[in-house]
Parts: structure tokens; C-alpha cells; sequence
């Protein structure tokens, strides 16, 4: 067996893999398996598949948490959570400046103009993960049901995220036999198992009770909410973005529908994993509440209420993973999760694309409907060239983003009459 590898090229390998990690989950396990299994023997392809299979069963942003593990395998907790951090930071960093000259520089002309541009190529993405999803997790008629009747539960009735989640998990845990074959044995005593689990949640939830003991309860507020996400967030942050729009919106008002809609635009523009649009929620938020520390403070909180969880449930779970792998209840649960989870991002696609589209969109009893006549042809004609990038010349996505927030600021330099 090879000797494990040093801090040094730890540091260099999952930080080259944090740098580079943009396009979504599908890119960002690409990368990982080109890094940690074809270019050099950390993981074999057994450890990796069975890796991508148990992250896949958590709440949270999986390519993280496949991250996390590969540096919990190869050198334990320090090297899990060097290898998570490696992985997050980069992309964190850049929302932080992103979030901030969004703030300082959004309303101007040009600008608004180069973020119609991002979110007309980001609605072409959010249709490509639908497509890829709906290939991969539409197995039978089952399925297509789940992911219709999904669908309906939150563009039309307007039902809670969590409860459509939940009820699609069930319906899969109930459905599948309780066993095919004999797990194998745990490989770690329960004790270090519950250490991990009290370590790390109570790391999670001491933001919590100091902020109550503080009665800060814009900030309570906020961290009891991304905290609530963190463990709903199946299916990553397509999925999770019409609740947390429904919530944060409707029910908070910490921001706007357009500020969510260019934070995800912007948030497809950094490396890492895409949730860290709860970071640039936060810190807008934080600043429409009580300025710049304010948001310095929310954005901080967010992050660690959103990839905190991400750490307990790697270091508490992964050494189980070959017994976790053996119970089928829990893999029809994902699998009905997951078919559900199409439907959602069918109506975070639609909601999207709507409301990037249209000038005026009204909510209805039967969900929200556009005022055909405020069709706004530039953002028609900026999602007709970001498929073009996307699909017909396979551009990578940093150059689709450039190359669209470019054309946005283009065409508004020469006026509304040039479509």
C-alpha cells in the first residue's frame, strides 16, 4: 500500500481542485476523479464510486462532501477538513468580492446589463442540469410521477420544499425491500462515532446560542434559517433556491426577487460548489439590515451554517459507508428524492426563466404568469446566444458567462432598438 501523502501535496492537489472546480457537481466530481484516482493511486475506483454513492445520500452540496471524504481517507479528520475548506474557500472568497461590488456598483447602467447577460446564460445551465437529471433519475413511470407531482406541490400549490422532499423519501423507503444482502460490519466504534457527532454538532449550533444569549435576533433569525437548508438541501442549490426565495423573500423580506436572481447568476461565475449563493444571500441581506458589518457578519454566519453540517455528517458517516451501501431502503429513498428533485428544478427553471425573460410576472392561485407584452427581447436573444456557446460550440462555462455578460453590455451600450 502506498504511504499516504504529505499536508504539503495535500494542500496542492485539493487546492488546484478548489480553483478550478466550476461548472456544477457533474464538472466538479470529473475533476476530482481525474486528481485523486487517474493521475495519482489516493482513491481507487471501488472507494470512489462507493464515496460518490454515500455523498450523494446527505443533504448538502456532494461534491464538497466526496472532497471531504477523499481527505478523511487519506489522512483522517485534519485532512478532511483541509481538503473541504480547500474546496469551499476559493469560491467563497470570490462571492465575498462579488457580493460587495454588487452592492457598491449593481445599479449602474452597464452593470445591470452584464448581469442580464450571466442570468440569461445561467437559465440555458439550470436547463442543462434539468435535462442531465431528468436522463439519469427517470427510470419508470414512478418516477415521472414523482417528478410531475413535485412539480405541481411547489409551482402550483406552493407547497414547503422540506415536506416535498420528505414525502418523496418516504414514498421510496416504504416501496423497497429491507434488505438484499448482509451489510458488512461497522469498521469504527459507536464511541468515536458519537464523538465525531457531538464535536461537530455543537460546533454547528454554537453560532446559535450565542446569538441568542444576545438577543440578535436578525442574525438568530438568519442562522436558524441556513441551518434549516443545510439539512433539506437535496439535489443541490437549483433545488433548494424556490424555497429559499419563497422564504427569504415572502416571508423575511431580507431581499428582493431580482437580488436572488443575480445572486445565482453571480454565484455560477465562482468556483466551488453552487450553495455558496446562501453566502451571497447573507451578505446582502446583512447589509440591507444594518450595513457593511452587518453584512461582513451575515455572510460569515451563512457560510458556517451552510458546509459546518457538511463536516459532521462526512466524519460521523464515511466509516459506515460499505454497511450504508448494503441497505436498499435508503438508496429507493434517494432514488425517489432525486426524481422529485426534477420536478423541483422544473420549477425553479421555469420561475427562473420567467422572471429573467419578462418584465412583469404576476402571481397566481395556479402560479406566477407573464405580461406577454414586457417580453424583453435582449434577454431572448442572450439565451439564444448562451445555447448557442453552451450547446453548439461546447464553450466552457467561464467563457459562456464572459461571453454573454459581454454581449449584455454591448447591446445596452447601443440601445434598446439594436434587437
Amino acid at each position: 500500500m502506498a504511504p499516504p501523502p504529505s499536508l504539503r501535496q495535500m494542500v496542492s492537489v485539493f487546492g488546484r481542485i478548489g480553483v478550478l472546480s466550476f461548472g456544477g457537481p457533474a464538472a466538479q466530481i470529473s475533476l476530482m476523479h481525474r486528481e485523486l484516482v487517474q493521475n495519482r493511486p489516493w482513491l481507487d475506483e471501488a472507494q470512489f464510486l462507493r464515496a460518490l454513492s454515500f455523498c450523494m445520500l446527505l443533504p448538502g452540496p456532494e461534491a464538497m462532501q466526496l472532497a471531504t471524504y477523499a481527505g478523511w481517507r487519506l489522512r483522517g479528520v485534519t485532512g478532511g477538513v483541509l481538503a473541504g475548506l480547500l474546496f469551499v474557500m476559493p469560491g467563497a472568497v470570490l462571492v465575498a468580492a462579488l457580493a460587495a461590488l454588487y452592492i457598491g456598483f449593481g445599479a449602474q447602467p452597464a452593470v445591470q446589463a452584464a448581469f442580464l447577460g450571466i442570468k440569461a446564460a445561467v437559465l440555458v445551465v439550470v436547463l442543462n442540469a434539468l435535462l442531465a437529471l431528468s436522463r439519469r433519475s427517470l427510470k419508470g413511470r414512478a418516477h415521472w410521477l414523482l417528478a410531475a407531482g413535485a412539480f405541481l406541490a411547489l409551482f402550483v400549490l406552493a407547497l414547503p420544499f422540506p415536506l416535498v422532499i420528505a414525502l418523496a423519501g418516504l414514498w421510496g423507503f416504504s416501496r423497497a425491500p429491507v434488505r438484499t444482502h448482509q451489510p458488512a460490519p461497522a469498521t469504527v466504534a459507536l464511541r468515536a462515532t458519537l464523538g465525531q457527532v457531538g464535536f461537530w454538532g455543537a460546533l454547528w449550533v454554537a453560532p446559535l446560542a450565542v446569538l441568542w444569549l444576545l438577543e440578535a435576533q436578525f442574525l438568530l433569525d438568519l442562522s436558524l434559517f441556513f441551518a434549516q437548508l443545510a439539512v433539506v438541501t437535496f439535489g443541490g442549490a437549483y433545488a433548494v433556491l424556490a424555497y429559499m426565495t419563497q422564504t427569504i423573500v415572502s416571508d423575511f423580506g431580507w431581499v428582493d426577487t431580482r437580488q436572488m436572481i443575480d445572486a445565482l447568476g453571480l454565484a455560477e461565475t465562482t468556483p466551488g460548489p453552487l450553495i455558496l449563493v446562501t453566502q451571497f444571500v447573507g451578505i446582502l441581506a446583512g447589509h440591507g439590515h444594518a450595513g457593511w458589518p452587518m453584512a461582513a457578519l451575515a455572510g460569515a454566519l451563512t457560510l458556517w451554517m451552510t458546509f459546518v453540517p457538511c463536516f459532521l455528517w462526512i466524519f460521523a458517516g464515511a466509516p459506515y459507508i460499505e454497511r450504508l451501501s448494503a441497505l436498499p431502503r435508503l438508496s429507493a429513498a434517494l432514488q425517489a428524492i432525486t426524481a422529485a428533485v426534477v420536478g423541483v428544478i422544473l420549477s425553479l427553471s421555469l420561475w427562473f426563466g420567467l422572471h429573467v425573460l419578462f418584465a412583469q410576472v404576476t402571481p397566481t392561485r395556479f402560479g406566477p404568469v407573464p405580461e406577454w407584452a414586457s417580453l424583453d427581447l435582449n434577454a431572448a436573444a442572450l439565451a439564444a446566444l448562451a445555447a448557442i456557446m453552451l450547446q453548439v460550440l461546447r464553450l466552457p462555462l467561464p467563457v459562456a458567462l464572459a461571453g454573454a455578460a459581454l454581449t449584455g453590455v454591448a447591446l445596452q451600450a447601443f440601445g434598446p432598438g439594436l434587437i
